[in-house]
């Protein structure tokens, strides 16, 4: 995988977790918005189908999240405010999946990824700013923290979740927090979904986003590399 620079920092020292994370930050101003950008900066896309009664169909991922192609999510300009700068994401929905023109429902995830590590305690937190994009009809959109159990057949053991549906047309910031204790070997993602069928639109724009422990905030420089040789 591709590597770049991200935003990570510590304006205050980090309590000792137990854990030896370093916190993600990215506020995708040096991220240019062709394909491949968000996919070097360890983003990945994952997708499900339900069927018009919400019944599972299949699922098709994890691969490299794409970026500015018209499917899933773009890096886009002019939509911030004074704290979101000059460049920003919109989420939304994999258009190209053709069971939105049957009437089944395409849920897009867009996420990054770690493995918490033995011994992980404390609480983390998940902030980021959002803005409503054209989400209509009966599409839905959220924000979430997920952690998964790969020794237990993948259970999903926490869906942690912030409801975008109806998120204000001016920035907003969020929190959702998880604590890690108890947590050491499993999948831990942050990250955006969209629900949508029939090509409804479902765009929901999110800027600053941050993930670290509690109290702390966002300040040095580091290569995702790096930081991905930690987590795992």
């Amino acid at each position: 995988m591709k590597t770049c620079a991200i935003a990570l920092s510590l304006a205050v020292l980090i309590p000792a977790l137990g854990w030896a994370q370093v916190p993600y930050s990215q506020n995708f101003e040096g991220l240019a918005p062709v394909n491949g950008s968000l996919a070097g900066d360890g983003w990945w896309n994952y997708g499900n189908v339900f069927n018009p009664g919400g019944g599972y169909i299949y699922g098709y991922g994890p691969f490299a999240a794409v970026n500015n192609i018209g499917n899933w999510q773009d890096i886009v300009t002019g939509e911030g405010g004074p704290d979101q700068g000059a460049q920003q994401i919109v989420v939304y929905s994999d258009y190209a999946n053709g069971n939105h023109g049957a009437g089944n429902w395409v849920e897009s995830n867009l996420y990054q990824e770690w493995t918490v590590g033995a011994g992980a305690t404390g609480v983390w937190e998940f902030t980021f700013d959002a803005k409503m994009g054209n989400l209509g009809g009966s599409s839905t959109a959220l924000a979430f923290i997920k952690t998964l159990d790969p020794n237990a057949g993948w259970i999903m053991t926490n869906f942690i979740t912030a409801d975008m549906t109806a998120t204000p047309v001016t920035w907003t910031g969020y929190l959702l927090s998880i604590d890690v204790t108890g947590l050491g070997g499993q999948i831990l993602q942050i990250g955006f979904s969209t629900m949508a069928t029939n090509y409804e639109p479902c765009g929901v724009f999110y800027d600053n986003v941050n993930f670290a422990p509690e109290g702390s905030t966002s300040t040095q420089d580091a290569s995702w590399g790096g930081v991905k040789s930690l987590f795992r």
